[in-house]
């Protein structure tokens, strides 16, 4: 089984654990490592799909 691994945030340079469990599951979906940690990654989430709704709206009319 894999270990808890520590990884650092592209974006904030904050380490963050990166569990096994995560690992896993990551794996499993073919996924590959995160580069953000869960702050960041919300953040960003948030960003695009703020975009996103922009640019809908500007279709939209």
């Amino acid at each position: 089984m894999a270990q808890d691994k520590e990884l650092t945030c592209k974006d904030c340079g904050q380490t963050f654990v990166f569990t096994a469990g995560e690992q896993e599951f990551f794996e499993s979906r073919g996924f590959s490592e995160p580069i953000r940690c869960k702050s960041c990654r919300e953040i960003r989430k948030a960003q695009k799909s703020e975009r996103s709704f922009s640019g809908e709206r500007r279709n939209r009319w």
